[in-house]
C-alpha cells in the first residue's frame, strides 16, 4: 500500500502514524506526483490543498486532474482554510474524504482504510457485475436464466436460415427486442428492417401501409407510395400482433408468401420481393385457428419455428440482473447517483407474478428513479398493488430490517384494538367486550392493564 501527501514538513509525523498500517511515500513536486500516479500498488493520496500554487483553489484543480488519470484511488483532501465552500468543492473535483489541518492521525488511519476497504469491494463488484452482465446479454437481450438461454440458442440457430419465425410470449416479454436479435445475428442484418404493430392501425389504413399504393388507387393517393412489405426487399419485416390482421388481409399475406410477389393497391403488374419474415402474437394461435378466426394456410406459412418467449415469472434469477440495468439506465438519464435496493426490496420483486412481465418492471423502476431522491430504494417505496401481492412484503413491513420489540408490539396492538372497540361503543366496556369477543372480566382487565 501507498500514501502520498505534498506536505513534506508534515511527512515526518504522518509516517509514523500510518506506518504501521501503510507504506508510505513522499511526493512534494509535480514529477514525483506523476510518476507515483502509475504504481500499480498505489491505494490512496493523502493531498494538501494549500501546497499547490496560491491556495486550496488551486489544489482543487490539481485534485481533479489526478483524479482523471486514476479512478480506482481513494483521494484524501486536507486543507487549513475554513471556507465552507471547499469541501463540497474537493468532494466534487473526487475527493473521498475531507480533512481540516491539523489531522487527527488515529481518525484518519480509521477513515483511511475503512475508505481503500470500500473502494476495493467496489470495484470488485463492479468486475462481477460487468462479468455477470457479459454472461447475461445477447444482442440486447438481459438474462442468464436458463429459460433466456433457450431463447438465445434458439435465436443463434434460425438467425441465418431464411425460415419464417413466429414469436409467442405474453405481452411484455419483449418479443420485438428477440426480432431484433434474430436480425442483428444473421445474414440480413445489414439489409432494412420493417415492423409493423398489425393493431395499431385501423382495418382501412393497415392494407395501404402493408401493400402500398399506386396513384389514384383511392381518395387522397395523390402519390405512388411502396409498402413496407416492398421496403423490407432483401430484408426483414416484422409483424407484431399478426392475429389481430383482418380475414381479407390475411389472404393478401398468404399469397405474397406463396408466390414471392407483391403488388400495391391499384397497381397491375407484381413485383418479385425478397424478405424474411417474422411474427409475434400473445394469442393461443391454434384455438385462434380451431374457431376460424385465423386462416390455417397462414398458420402453417408463418409457424415453420416457433419460438416460445418465456414470462418474467419464469426467469429464475433475472429479476436482479434486469433491475440492476434498468437502474444504470435511468439513474444516468435522470443524471442521478445510482441509486441502490435494499435486501428485502429484491425478495418482493420475486415473489411478484408480473403480469405485465418485463415492460411492468422496467416501468416500476422507472418510477423509483424518477419519483424519489433517497440513495437507497425501501420496501415502503414499492406500489401498493405489488406489495399487497407479495408474502415477503409482509413480511417486510411486519419485521423491518433492525427487527421489532415483540412484547411492546403486541401491547400496542392490544391498545389499539381494545381503544378502537371502546370508541365504537362510546364506552362501555361490557359491549366493546362483546365486538372482541372476549369475556367482561377479561375486558377489565386489560382495561386497567394499559390504564384505560
Amino acid at each position: 500500500m501507498a500514501v502520498i501527501t505534498v506536505e513534506a514538513a508534515a511527512y515526518p509525523e504522518i509516517r509514523r502514524s500510518l506506518g504501521t498500517t501503510f507504506r508510505t511515500v513522499l511526493a512534494s513536486s509535480e514529477e514525483e506526483i506523476t510518476a507515483l500516479m502509475t504504481d500499480g500498488s498505489l491505494q490512496a493520496v493523502l493531498f494538501d490543498l494549500d501546497s499547490i500554487g496560491t491556495g486550496a483553489g488551486d489544489g482543487i484543480d490539481v485534485l481533479k486532474e489526478m483524479r482523471q488519470l486514476r479512478q480506482d484511488l481513494v483521494f484524501v483532501a486536507m486543507t487549513r482554510a475554513n471556507d465552507r465552500s471547499i469541501p463540497i468543492r474537493a468532494s466534487r473535483a473526487g475527493a473521498d474524504e475531507f480533512f481540516l489541518l491539523p489531522l487527527n492521525f488515529s481518525e484518519l488511519n480509521i477513515v483511511l482504510t475503512r475508505a481503500i476497504q470500500k473502494r476495493a469491494m467496489e470495484i470488485e463488484g463492479r468486475r462481477m457485475v460487468e462479468h455477470f452482465e457479459n454472461k447475461s446479454a445477447f444482442c440486447g437481450l438481459i438474462g442468464g436464466s436458463s429459460a433466456m438461454q433457450r431463447v438465445y440458442q434458439a435465436v443463434v440457430s434460425v438467425a441465418s436460415s431464411n425460415s419464417n419465425v413466429v414469436l409467442r410470449g405474453e405481452s411484455g416479454t419483449g418479443k420485438e427486442l428477440i426480432a431484433q436479435a434474430i436480425v442483428q445475428s444473421g445474414n440480413r442484418s445489414e439489409m432494412p428492417y420493417i415492423a409493423l404493430n398489425c393493431s395499431a392501425l385501423p382495418e382501412g389504413l393497415i392494407e395501404s401501409e402493408l401493400f402500398g399504393y399506386e396513384k389514384g388507387a383511392f381518395t387522397g393517393a395523390d402519390g405512388a407510395r411502396a409498402g413496407l412489405i416492398e421496403s423490407a426487399q432483401g430484408g426483414t419485416l416484422f409483424l407484431d400482433e399478426i392475429t389481430t390482421l383482418p380475414q381479407g388481409l390475411q389472404s393478401k399475406l398468404l399469397r405474397v408468401l406463396q408466390e414471392r410477389t407483391v403488388q400495391r393497391l391499384g397497381g397491375r403488374t407484381a413485383k418479385k420481393i425478397d424478405f424474411r419474415l417474422i411474427t409475434a402474437t400473445n394469442e393461443d394461435l391454434e384455438d385462434l385457428v380451431k374457431k376460424g378466426r385465423f386462416r390455417e394456410d397462414l398458420y402453417y406459412r408463418i409457424n415453420v419455428v416457433p419460438i416460445a418467449i418465456p414470462p418474467l415469472r419464469e426467469r429464475d434469477g433475472d429479476i436482479a440482473v434486469l433491475v440492476d440495468h434498468f437502474l444504470r439506465v435511468y439513474c444516468a438519464a435522470a443524471k442521478k447517483p445510482l441509486k441502490s435496493l435494499q435486501a428485502d426490496v429484491i425478495a418482493i420483486l420475486e415473489d411478484y407474478s408480473w403480469p405485465g412481465n418485463v415492460r411492468e418492471l422496467e416501468n416500476i423502476v422507472q418510477r423509483l428513479v424518477v419519483m424519489n431522491d433517497s440513495p437507497v430504494i425501501t420496501a415502503e417505496q414499492l406500489p401498493q398493488t405489488l406489495l399487497y401481492s407479495s408474502a415477503a412484503s409482509q413480511e417486510a413491513i411486519l419485521i423491518p430490517e433492525g427487527g421489532v420489540e415483540f412484547d411492546a408490539e403486541l401491547e400496542r396492538i392490544e391498545v389499539a384494538y381494545l381503544s378502537a372497540a371502546l370508541r365504537r361503543t362510546h364506552g362501555k366496556k361490557s359491549a366493546a367486550a362483546e365486538l372482541l369477543h372476549i369475556d367482561g372480566q377479561r375486558m377489565k382487565y386489560l382495561c386497567r392493564k394499559h390504564k384505560l
